[in-house]
């Protein structure tokens, strides 16, 4: 049975409980004739065990959105660690200095040239510069294609690791939902 037959399964018998337990309360209040005594028993019962069941697939239920979370989150990391181990990896390739890397790492975040000469106390003249020369040497013409290039390796690569296998190599990522 598959879990979302059983989540509807669950709500409808909790659904049914409720719907006795007002049904108990309204012979109380409105004088309505009540059920035989019997027939009374084996619904309270049937209602008490309904509720109890409903809990206990609750519990399941959470339990595998917390376990299923866990595992997204181990492939989130992943594929982070994958994207900065893409990005040394192509930023020694095109044989950026380090005050490139560091503008390249800005400008792939998005930081503005204006907020990339505050935070590394240069001027503006400075990075635009920089990124020049990190469009140059990747061989692109700016900003966007800059990072599409490495949207493009991720996503060339094979994504079929898990996040328990080793690192094979750093465009394998697992970015499958369970």
């Amino acid at each position: 049975m598959t879990s979302r037959r059983v989540i509807v399964s669950v709500l409808v018998v909790q659904a049914l409980c409720a719907a006795f337990f007002l049904f108990n309360i309204a012979v109380s209040v409105f004088g309505l004739p009540p059920l035989p005594w019997s027939a009374y028993e084996a619904i309270e019962l049937g209602a008490a065990l309904g509720l109890v069941l409903g809990s206990i697939l609750g519990l399941f239920a959470l339990r595998r959105t917390l376990a299923r979370t866990a595992r997204v989150e181990a492939q989130l990391k992943v594929a982070t660690g994958a994207f900065y181990d893409l990005l040394e990896e192509r930023f020694t390739e095109w044989s950026l200095t380090p005050a490139e890397r560091d503008v390249a790492m800005f400008s792939i975040k998005g930081i503005s040239t204006q907020e990339i000469a505050s935070l590394r106390s240069t001027s503006e003249g400075t990075v635009k510069a920089q990124t020049n020369a990190i469009y140059r040497k990747a061989g692109v013409s700016g900003r966007p294609q800059l990072l599409s290039l490495f949207i493009e390796d991720l996503m060339d690569g094979p994504i079929s690791q898990s996040p328990t296998q080793p690192d094979t190599t750093p465009a394998q990522v697992s970015l499958s939902t369970p």
